[in-house]
């Protein structure tokens, strides 16, 4: 199987004559932590929303593990393994942090909607579920109720229910956002520590997040690739700094 998970081939996608995104070649390598980053207005969350279908794109192509998917719907996209979380934190904030996890869970064994069944037979995916818990550091908030945790541990909770779809691609959409300096720091290293064995595209403002966990950053510009590569290299590219900056002195914030 190639080396390279997902890839975009010439992927546009205009509005009324507005280009939000242009001509966009990207190549995801299998097993990496690839950032999309860029100024404000440059087209990362559009193309994330084409990548999973919830925009059509005008042309190009979207191809996954060498299939082409460009015609797929949204559903077929994440049976697929292409799962994605959102800038807004998205738990059910009434469930406990558990039987969140848990109906991730279900959804993938395809049992989400089997509501006549018994409390019983959801049982057979407790260890799982705390086994991811465990995994994002909150097994020991099982039984708390989703909307008592604090901002950065909803966002350790999202990811989690998202691992519970078993994604081969995960998709981060601005997964620090909002954050104080140590839940960014935290979120950050899980962020390092799930990606073992996963591929993860992410849409990152941080840029200390970025150079700290990234391996390859693609930087848009006006909805075009304006750089690309390792974290050392783009930040010091000056088209990227006077895109970031206004400016082609000195270096992009986070870089040491």
């Amino acid at each position: 199987m190639s080396d390279i998970i997902l890839e975009t081939r010439q992927l546009t996608k205009e509005f009324k004559g507005f280009t939000a995104v242009s001509k966009v070649d990207l190549r995801v390598a299998r097993g990496s932590i690839h950032a999309l980053i860029g100024p404000n207005g440059a087209g990362k969350t559009t193309c994330f929303n084409l990548l999973t279908k919830f925009l059509e794109p005008t042309s190009g192509a979207i191809v996954f593990n060498g299939i082409d998917i460009t015609t797929e719907q949204p559903a077929q996209i994440a049976r697929r393994g292409v799962i994605r979380s959102f800038q807004i934190s998205a738990v059910f904030p009434h469930l406990t942090v558990l039987e969140n996890v848990r109906l991730g869970l279900q959804r993938a064994l395809g049992t989400g909607f089997h509501f006549w069944k018994s409390e019983q037979s959801l049982q057979q995916l407790h260890a799982k579920a705390l086994a991811l818990l465990a995994e994002v550091g909150l097994e020991e908030v099982a039984q708390e109720q989703a909307l008592n945790l604090p901002y950065g541990r909803k966002r350790a909770l999202e990811i989690a229910t998202t691992l519970a779809m078993e994604p081969e691609l995960l998709l981060l959409d601005e997964p620090t956002q909002g954050m104080g300096h140590e839940d960014v720091h935290r979120v950050a290293q899980l962020i390092r520590r799930v990606s073992a064995g996963r591929t993860i595209l992410m849409v990152e403002h941080n840029m200390g997040v970025v150079s700290s966990i990234a391996d390859t950053i693609t930087v848009l510009q006006r909805g075009a690739v304006l750089a690309e590569g390792v974290y050392s290299d783009v930040s010091r590219n000056p088209q990227v700094m006077q895109a970031y900056m206004g400016t082609t002195d000195g270096q992009m914030p986070g870089v040491q």
